[in-house]
Parts: structure tokens; sequence; C-alpha cells
């Protein structure tokens, strides 16, 4: 009897590894659906805005916390790091990001570098498709803003955190990372882009 009990579990942890991977599978779609429905609202390369500089918030109104927030969903539905204004086609100085595990807005941001170092890491971009591209950056940098309520604030970030806030204040200016890129890089990149261009 204690074998065929035994047998009879063994069984019913076969039917939850089941069920648990059919349910871990509807929520992968359910991910991927809404990572394609937050991309196809985000400007992709080619699109006019991506290149414009984006003004100066002077207003911190009840709407600004809706679009952050907003912003902030889209970023993650799209399994981004960061995400700037123009790139859902509002020219305004604003980016949302996560650093270290935590979401952060940054509202009219100024950054400076810290130091003369720099560090050349590959870079992804939500509005350049599949596109990666080796960038150098200051190593260090220290950024102020204000936040959503207009609160002013400033970071020291140094690694992956002041590259993402670099890479998202560049957007603001209407620069790209490919602009960025060594001339090699660049040239691959534009090979990618620019069929996907004449298709779209």
């Amino acid at each position: 009897m204690a074998t065929h009990e035994h047998d009879h579990d063994h069984d019913h942890d076969h039917d939850e590894r089941e069920e648990l991977s059919e349910a871990e599978a509807r929520a992968e779609v359910e991910r991927l659906v809404r990572k394609e429905v937050a991309l196809s609202q985000i400007r992709q390369y080619g699109d006019p805005v991506l290149r414009m500089r984006a003004g100066e918030v002077e207003t911190f109104d009840e709407a600004l916390p809706e679009l952050t927030d907003r912003m902030l969903e889209l970023m993650h539905d799209a399994d981004g790091a960061g995400l700037a204004a123009n790139q859902i086609g509002i020219l305004r100085r604003i980016f949302v990001c996560t650093l270290e595990g935590e979401d952060r807005v940054f509202v009219n941001p100024v950054v400076t570098p810290v130091g003369r170092d720099v560090e050349s890491e590959i870079e992804g971009c939500l509005s350049l498709a599949s596109v990666r591209v080796p960038v150098e950056r200051a190593a260090k940098v220290t950024i102020e803003a204000h936040d959503a309520h207009g609160a002013p604030f400033s970071l020291e970030l140094e690694g992956h955190p002041a590259r993402v806030v670099q890479h998202e204040v560049d957007h603001l200016d209407g620069k790209l990372m490919l602009d960025r890129a060594d001339p090699e890089s660049r040239r691959e990149a534009l090979g990618i882009l620019r069929p996907r261009l004449v298709l779209s």
C-alpha cells in the first residue's frame, strides 16, 4: 500500500507541475502581448520626434504624475530600463527609469559627469528594435532633477545607473545611442534599421 500511495503522490506532483507549466506558459504569452502593445505605443527609429529636443516642464500639475505613471507602466510592459517622454511623442523634459530595483521619475534633468573616467558597454533602446551597440559614457555622474510633484533632488550615480540616465537625457536632447557608437557599429545597426524603415 505504501508504494501505491507513493506512486499516487508522484502522479499528483506530476499533474501539479503540468498545471504550473501551463499557467507559466499563459503568463508568458500575456507578458509578450503586453510587450507588443507597449512597443506599438513607443516611437521607433525614423520618427522625427526622436530627433527633436524636448522643452522644459514649467507647470507641475496633477496631469504630470498621471503621465509618469503611464510611462512607467509602458516601460515595464516593454521590458525596458528607461523611457523618455519624446519616445511616446511628448516633447517635455521627462524620463522614467528603474535604478537598482526602484522606479524613478526625472523632470527637467541635468546630468554632469564626475571625473574623466569613461566606460564602454553594449546598449539597447526601446526605439531601436533589436539593435545593440557599444556606447562610451561617463562612468560617474551627478543628476539634478525634480520629481513628478515638483520636489527637487540630486543623485550621484555610477556604473549602470549612470549609463541609464545619460541614455535617457540624450533622448530628451534628440540624440540616439547610434550617435555615440563607433562608425562600424553604427553602420551595422543602420543595416538592420533601414530595411525595417522601408518596410514600415
